[in-house]
């Protein structure tokens, strides 16, 4: 059986099962989004910064998720940080260790993904490094603790919307409850990130919020699938496109008719400090289907 170890427990998030699970169960006691009440999810956009950024808007997405449905299975795709190419890959199966225990990976459900298209590869060890998935998970474990996983990395590359509706197309013909969940953070500006477009300090940091951001985020909104890695490449507003651009794909395929924006903040307004010159942008969307008529 293939176990994936946890890399940035004690770093990104807490490594005690007592610290994680209080952490967890504070970051994903959001009450319902105003309007959501009653309709179908489809699954969310998550960012991946360590719990003290942005475990909230993350938490926020799980626990509005868990108010609607209780799936069996979550799909989570990934932002990939380290290995280039055109292909996705999913961890097939086995599980994923956490400071709370074991998720499972759901197997069958993996390998055929996988029959279903010949750009997912069943590839564990391209998980390794990355760590979008990995923060995700003792979220996952408190607000929906029977849930399963499918664990795809998805470079940001033309392949990308495909990769989602082969996936949905999957979950589709074969009947599972199932819900997708991408994962990734927005504008990276400032000094420390090469990028001093607008200023330094509070006017760039601002551009790079609800202007650079928030170009990103309509597209997300509109389920515009086929526009976000484009969009990322010029503007440098997504460091998880590929994961973005299959989540917006596959949840467009099963239903989701719009996206609805629960959170946007950024590192910079998370610390409060007035010498701050780098900030990193988080989003918080889930995928609804059309809101009752009145």
């Amino acid at each position: 059986m293939m176990i994936r170890e946890p890399v940035r427990a004690g770093m990104f998030y807490p490594a005690s099962a007592e610290e994680c699970r209080r952490t967890a169960g504070r970051l994903t006691s959001a009450a319902a989004a105003a309007g959501l009440t009653g309709r179908r999810l489809y699954g969310g956009i998550v960012p991946h910064a360590g719990w003290t950024f942005s475990g909230a808007v993350a938490g926020t997405v799980f626990a509005t998720l868990a108010q609607s449905r209780r799936p069996d299975v979550m799909v989570l795709f990934g932002a990939v940080h380290y290995q280039r190419g055109h292909h996705a890959w999913v961890f097939g199966s086995g599980r994923w260790e956490t400071p709370l225990g074991a998720v499972e990976v759901e197997a069958r459900l993996s390998e055929r993904i996988c029959g279903h298209t010949n750009l997912v590869l069943d590839d564990p060890n391209a998980h390794e490094g990355e760590h979008s998935i990995e923060v995700q998970l003792p979220l996952l474990q408190v607000a929906l603790p029977d849930c399963k996983v499918v664990p795809v990395l998805v470079p940001p590359g033309p392949a990308a919307v495909e990769v989602g509706q082969a996936v949905a197309g999957t979950i589709e013909a074969y009947g599972y409850d199932a819900v997708v969940v991408g994962s990734t953070d927005l504008t990276h500006y400032g000094p420390s990130y090469g990028m001093t477009s607008h200023g330094r300090g509070r006017e760039g940091i601002a551009w790079a919020k609800e202007v650079n951001d928030r170009r990103m985020i309509d597209l997300i909104l509109g389920l515009d699938a086929a526009g976000i890695v484009p969009e990322a490449g010029e503007h440098q507003n997504a460091c998880g496109a590929g994961a973005v651009a299959a989540t917006v794909a596959a949840a467009a395929r099963l239903g989701a008719r719009e996206g609805v924006l629960l959170q946007h903040t950024s590192s910079a307004e998370i610390m409060a400090s007035a010498g701050v010159e780098d900030s990193v942008g988080y989003a918080g969307v889930v995928f609804a289907d059309q809101p009752a008529r009145t």
